[in-house]
């Protein structure tokens, strides 16, 4: 691929609108994508990379653009000081009078400005992370959420195996290997595109970060079991779900999103699962839910919260979430766990899970709950895993972090009815 005057136009295109949008970056990229099928795969790879490298590093850019912040500049700054673009190449683009100012957003002291826009934080959330982790932990914890999260896969257990999945792969020319902690993941090296992919046809592997996996082997369901995936959206922890209990049993699928249940129906067709029921609910008090209080075996809440634990692949998360949203994040999270842990029987399982990293959507949701519900004993994490040979020295809750575990910021706790 060529940087040419061309594909710099379409990078700033595509940037100013994610500026300026209400929208999910990714929706506004794949849409730009869909007006502009003229892009082929190598300058796409290029656009969404360089814009969201932009995302990922906007307040140390800016303060590399002086008085001046515009969509142009926040560019050249990132194709120049992030991904190492010589001047020579630039000089196709770059303005009579832009060299020089280029050459004084390179010359910036990183190291001279203040820690939340070095480590291109909004202050709050600076401040929030600064009080949970010391600054041997912080450091590296910021600079894994600005770089670009791997690929990881999970394969399909009622389809096959991974070692077969792994050789496959590795035949077919792409670079793959198992992750560390899912025995049924792969990681891959780059991007590759899957859609077409035969084992991606055929349901043998779906998408999914280690870390959701991970999700599944702490509730542990068993065949023939009654299980609920809460807070299901999409369905990937549901098929990760029934694939674990070897489509036996009866697994719900809840959510109040009827859109994303809709996204569920050809990734179900694709597994090859036969237990699973999808079920839109009006909100966690649905009648629905209050008809199966103390029948169920295993319930998951994958709670909606801030997503601050996946800034590697949604960095506009940051720019978009404020305190005042995660507040009402956690009274929702709250009362979503209390309603869901009507479904569990005596003797049951419920996890509560988050992808974000903030305390006051985790550990202090779950505090609250327990202090409320007397019935509901913690479990130990790392015990729970380790009965599964999986090897995590996590403690009693689970909370990962990508720049110890590579996976997502992901946070779970595991907790089962006496």
């Amino acid at each position: 691929m060529r940087f040419t005057p061309a594909l710099f136009a379409h990078t700033e295109a595509v940037l100013s609108e994610l500026l300026r949008s209400p929208f999910p970056a990714d929706l506004v990229v794949s849409r730009y994508f869909r007006q502009h099928r003229e892009l082929g795969h190598a300058d796409r790879g290029f656009v969404a990379e360089t814009v969201y490298t932009v995302l990922r590093r906007k307040r140390s850019l800016s303060a590399r653009c002086g008085d001046d912040v515009t969509s142009r500049r926040l560019l050249l700054a990132a194709l120049a000081c992030v991904q190492g673009l010589n001047r020579r190449e630039l000089d196709v683009v770059l303005g009579e009078a832009e060299g020089k100012w280029l050459a004084q957003a390179k010359a910036v002291k990183l190291e001279e400005l203040p820690p939340a826009v070095r480590y291109d934080l909004p202050d709050w959330l600076y401040e929030a992370l600064a009080a949970q982790f010391d600054a041997t932990e912080l450091e590296p914890l910021a600079i894994a959420l600005n770089q670009s999260a791997p690929l990881d896969l999970r394969v399909n257990l009622l389809k096959a195996e991974r070692k077969d999945v792994l050789a496959r792969m590795q035949a077919d020319g792409l670079a793959a290997e198992a992750c560390p902690y899912s025995p049924i993941g792969i990681r891959l090296v780059g991007k590759p595109a899957l859609s077409k992919y035969p084992l991606f046809i055929d349901g043998r592997i779906e998408v999914q970060d280690e870390g959701s996996q991970l999700l599944g082997f702490l509730l542990q369901p068993k065949r023939g079991e009654m299980v609920a995936d809460f807070c299901a959206g999409a369905g990937g922890k549901t098929l990760l779900l029934g694939a674990l209990m070897r489509s036996q049993g009866r697994l719900y699928a809840f959510d109040v999103a009827e859109k994303r249940l809709a996204k569920l129906k050809p990734r179900l067709a694709r597994s090859g699962l036969s237990n699973v029921h999808p079920v839109r609910i009006e909100s966690e008090n649905d009648i629905k839910i209050k008809r199966l209080a103390g029948k169920l075996d295993r319930v998951l809440v994958d709670a909606p919260c801030s997503g601050l634990g996946t800034l590697r692949r949604n960095p506009d998360l940051k720019w978009r979430q404020t305190p005042e949203a995660v507040a009402e994040l956690t009274a929702k999270q709250g009362a979503i766990l209390h309603a869901a842990s009507g479904l569990v029987k005596k003797g049951g399982r419920l996890v509560y899970a988050t992808c974000s990293l903030l305390d006051a959507e985790n550990e202090a949701v779950v505090s609250d709950f327990l202090a409320k519900h007397p019935e509901f004993a913690a479990l130990s994490a790392e015990e729970v895993l380790r009965k599964q040979d999986i090897e995590m020295a996590c403690g009693e809750r689970l909370c990962l972090l990508p720049h110890r575990h590579g996976t997502d910021g992901f946070f779970a706790a595991v907790m089962e009815r006496r």
